[in-house]
Order: C-alpha cells, then sequence, then structure tokens
C-alpha cells in the first residue's frame, strides 16, 4: 500500500524518512488523538442532560469556589428563549430521564452492534481510511443531533435517529486503533505502554465534557457542533498522516512467535533499520519486507472466539463497562441533582466537575497496565480493581455528599479502580489475544478480537445507561447498588483465569527454569502475558 499523502509531502519537505522509532511514536500520538476526539464527541449528551430536562425542585447556592470554571445557575447566562417553558420539548416531561436513557441506550446498542461488523472490516480493508471514514461520518451525525437545537426540533425520532446512526460510525474506532497499535508495537511492556496510551479515553472525556461546558451559555446546540467539529477534523488528520502498517511505510511486521524473542525483536529492529537506511526518499523505491506475521484474510468472528481467554474476558468487560458508561453518561447529571455540602453547583460547573473522576481513571488505567507487567499476569489485577470499585463506589455515594473536598477525592478514587480494568481488557488484553499463538501468525484478527471483546462490552455500556435512567426515578441509591452488583460479577467472571494465573506465577516462583517452556505454549491468556518476551531472559 502506498503511505499517506501527509507523509509523503513530509519526506519531500525533509529529503529523507523518519526512523522506526519516530513513527512508533508518530502512531502512538495519532492513535490516542483519534480516540480521545471518540471519547469527546460522546460526552455532550451527559453535560446537557440537566438542561433537556431540569429539576425545578433544587435551589443553587454558591458552589465550589474555583473562580470561573465552576459557577453559579444564576450566574449561567443560558440562551433559553428557544425553550418552550422549562427545559426541551421531548425531554421535559414526566418521562423525560426515560427518553434520556433511550437515546443513551440507541446510541450504545448500535456502538455495539456495528463493533461485530467494524472488526472485521477492519481486518479486510485499510484501516487508516476505515477509521477516518468513521470519524468524519461521526463527527456530521453529533453536530447534527446539536443543530436540533438551532432548527427547533421537538421530535423524539430526530434525536433517536441521529444517536443510532453517530452510535453506528462511533463502532469504527476502538478495533481501528487497537489493531494500529497492535501492528507496530509487540508485548514487550504492552500493559504499562498501553496503560499510559489509553489515557486517551479519559482525556477525551475530560475535553468533551470541558468543550461542551464552555459554550453551554451560548445554546445547548453549540455542545454537540463543537465535537463533532473536533472529531470531523481529526478524521482528516488520520487519513493524512496515519500509517495504519508497517509495511505501509517499508519496514516488517512487529509481531515475535514463539522462541528467543528478545533476540528476534532485536534482529526486527536492525533489520527494519537497515531497510529504511537503504531506503531513497521517493515513495517509489520503499518496498516492503516479508513480514513475519502474515497479513492473510481476516479471521472469523467464530474463529476468534474460539481462542483461549476471549469470552471470559468479552462477558467480564460487559460489567465493567456498564459501572463505567453509567458514571460517562450520567455523573454530571447525578452532581447537579446531589446536593453537595448542602449546596447545589450549576450545570456547567457539575459537566466541569465530572472531569475529576476521568483523572482518576488515568492513574487507573497507568497502574493496572504496570502492576500486569509486574506481575506477568492480566487477570489478577483487573480483578482486585473491580473488587475494589465496589467499596469506593459505596463511600462515594454515602460520603461524597458531605463535603467537595470529600466528594472530589473519593470521585477521583472511583474512576481509579472503576477506569482500571476497564482500560486493561480493552487495551492490553485485546491486543495479546489478537496476536494469540492459536493463531499461527495470522497478524489480521486484531481489530477481530478487539471487536468481540469491546463490542459485547458495549452491550453493557448501552444496558447501564438505560437502567440508571429507570432506576434514578427511585432514587440514585438504586444506581449504587446497581454498580456494585456489576463490579462483583465481573470479578468473579476472571475467578478461574485468576487461579490459573495464580498457580502459573507460584510454579515459576518454584521452578524458574520452567518458565521460558511455559511462554512457548502460550495456551491461554491465564498464562502471563501470553508469551511475554522477559520470560526469554
Amino acid at each position: 500500500m502506498n503511505p499517506p499523502l501527509g507523509i509523503l509531502f513530509i519526506r519531500r519537505l525533509r529529503g529523507r524518512d523518519w526512523s522506526l522509532t519516530t513513527y512508533r511514536y508518530v502512531v502512538l500520538l495519532l492513535t490516542f488523538i483519534a480516540y480521545a476526539c471518540y471519547h469527546a464527541s460522546r460526552k455532550p449528551t451527559s453535560i446537557v442532560k440537566s438542561v433537556l430536562y431540569p429539576d425545578p425542585q433544587k435551589s443553587h447556592t454558591h458552589p465550589w469556589p474555583l473562580g470561573n470554571l465552576f459557577i453559579k445557575d444564576e450566574e449561567l447566562n443560558i440562551n433559553k428563549s428557544k425553550l418552550p417553558g422549562e427545559g426541551w420539548a421531548p425531554f421535559n416531561g414526566d418521562d423525560g430521564t426515560v427518553k434520556l436513557g433511550v437515546i443513551d441506550l440507541a446510541f450504545l446498542a448500535c456502538y455495539s452492534a456495528g463493533m461485530y461488523v467494524a472488526g472485521h472490516l477492519g481486518d479486510s480493508l485499510d484501516l487508516r481510511l476505515f477509521l477516518a471514514l468513521g470519524m468524519i461520518a461521526s463527527g456530521t451525525f453529533v453536530a447534527l443531533f446539536g443543530m436540533g437545537y438551532f432548527w427547533n426540533i421537538h421530535f423524539f425520532v430526530f434525536y433517536l435517529v441521529m444517536q443510532l446512526m453517530a452510535g453506528l460510525f462511533q463502532a469504527t474506532g476502538w478495533p481501528s486503533v487497537v489493531a494500529v497499535i497492535g501492528n507496530w508495537f509487540g508485548k514487550r511492556r504492552r500493559g504499562l505502554i498501553m496503560g499510559i496510551w489509553n489515557a486517551h479515553t479519559s482525556v477525551g472525556n475530560i475535553t468533551g465534557s470541558l468543550l461542551a461546558a464552555s459554550v453551554l451559555q451560548y445554546g445547548w446546540g453549540w455542545s454537540f457542533i463543537l465535537p463533532g467539529a473536533l472529531i470531523f477534523l481529526g478524521g482528516l488528520m488520520v487519513f493524512l498522516f496515519l500509517a495504519a502498517y508497517p509495511e505501509d511505510v517499508g519496514f516488517t511486521d512487529f509481531h515475535e512467535e514463539s522462541g528467543d524473542k528478545n533476540q528476534r525483536q532485536g534482529s526486527l529492529d536492525e533489520e527494519a533499520q537497515v531497510h529504511k537506511s537503504s531506503a531513497t526518499t521517493t515513495d517509489e523505491s520503499i518496498s516492503p519486507q516479508v513480514s513475519c506475521m502474515v497479513r492473510g484474510s481476516a479471521v472469523g468472528l467464530f474463529e476468534a472466539c474460539r481462542i483461549p481467554g476471549v469470552i471470559p474476558f468479552a462477558i467480564c468487560l460487559f460489567f465493567t463497562k456498564l459501572v463505567a458508561y453509567t458514571f460517562l453518561y450520567w455523573l454530571p447529571f447525578y452532581i447537579n441533582q446531589t446536593a453537595i455540602g448542602g449546596e447545589y453547583v450549576s450545570v456547567k460547573s457539575a459537566g466541569n466537575l465530572s472531569t475529576l473522576f476521568d483523572v482518576g481513571g488515568i492513574v487507573g488505567g497507568i497502574l493496572a497496565g504496570y502492576i500486569s507487567d509486574k506481575l506477568n499476569a492480566r487477570a489478577i489485577p483487573a480483578t482486585l480493581f473491580t473488587y475494589a470499585a465496589i467499596p469506593s463506589l459505596y463511600m462515594y455515594r454515602y460520603f461524597g455528599s458531605k463535603s467537595m473536598t470529600l466528594n472530589v477525592v473519593l470521585m477521583m478514587v472511583a474512576g481509579l479502580f472503576v477506569n482500571g480494568p476497564y482500560a486493561l481488557i480493552t487495551t492490553a488484553v485485546s491486543a495479546d489475544l489478537g496476536t494469540h499463538s492459536s493463531l499461527s501468525g495470522n497478524s489480521r484478527a486484531l481489530a477481530t478480537v478487539t471487536a468481540i471483546i469491546d463490542g459485547t462490552g458495549s452491550m453493557g455500556a448501552a444496558l447501564g445507561p438505560l437502567l440508571t435512567g429507570y432506576l434514578s426515578t427511585r432514587g440514585w441509591s438504586a444506581v449504587f447498588v446497581m454498580l456494585c452488583i456489576g463490579c462483583l460479577i465481573a470479578g468473579l467472571l476472571l475467578s478461574g483465569i485468576v487461579l490459573e494465573e495464580y498457580r502459573m506465577l507460584t510454579s515459576a516462583s518454584r521452578h524458574p527454569s520452567h518458565i521460558q517452556s511455559r511462554d512457548r505454549r502460550a495456551g491461554s491468556v491465564g498464562q502471563p502475558l501470553l508469551g511475554d518476551e522477559r520470560h526469554s531472559k
């Protein structure tokens, strides 16, 4: 395949090509920005919920004093000239929270269903074009949802269809970016690298919240148009500069098979560097070398499901994302509707304050990845985090309203434990399984495996916000009970793999000489890192 146009332009401008290390950094940066744009475009609905369906019974007093970032509702000059009474029809009736839950379900149901198709297409089509098209189309429908404000549309079906279409195209994102990262990076320190890289989820949530809240005073439609424009521009950037496959720019593929992986990786990197240094600056002179993993035909869904560990982690992610996405879509609404220290904060303040949950999530994703690398195991830290999330959720619900300081601290702790396993499973675990030894060297299963795991998880992501729309009418305590049950089930689902990993770790400590032979077997994700290169040392 030919390199992207932006890379060709940079080659001609510089007179030489980038090194392997530079390409890897660029790929990390571009995929980080791309998926941060995806998540930024998902946040507007959570920010505007309290505008579409305001609670007339709460009275605002002074908010948390952080300058203009958190301000009183009276100071927020929201343009209500087009509002029929309070709120925005059709969301301002008695069934307002239910309808808000339904549009969340519409988005996430299409996102989940589209994930399975998108994963297979991602392994069959050019990932760069597939990802760019998905971002541009997604941004278009997110912006069209906001245009309902300017076009004075009050038909529920319009907003439902916009969410359906946005969710469908959003499904292109995650399988594509994980597959690109898997194409460029091996398994060494994958948990830590992907834990840091997965901060794009929280960075996107924070960016989307701040963008949506910053223009809310000019009309809630702008809260959708601005993030929609952001992901649209991100799609153009991906089209121009992202090299989805190493061989597209003249490198070999970097996946390792059994044997001495450290030696093999070193030879691959050296071979790639020699290849690049011998290439001229013209794109015609760059021809891909033979990869150590074959880019064959895409793996089918059934074949991918048979990879050891795919189904348990996929079902675990169902409940993990149920919890994570309930916070994603409802946390600003919950903060706005809950008195903190006897005071309420405005809609804009609640949106800004909710970003601290994602700050904790960034730390959680990095910490979970680091621990998984140190232990040479994925399921153990994922399970520990899900169990630890249960008391943290309980404390946030019953002590977070005591004071603003407690609310902030407990919110960040909850974000750490909720997002930690979610980040680990959707990144390092998916990439491990997508390059599993049972695939016999076929590198075109990454997007399919990622889609199965994240698509199943997205079903839970759709269910959580929908149930919240119903349960919140009976009190928020019922919502938090649901979240705690979800964390408990998620942890229990990995019990078998946890026991297998524990046995392997204890066996490795007693018989160090058996580590390399276990690496070569690589039969399941329960084995540390599916054959981490460090076992070869």
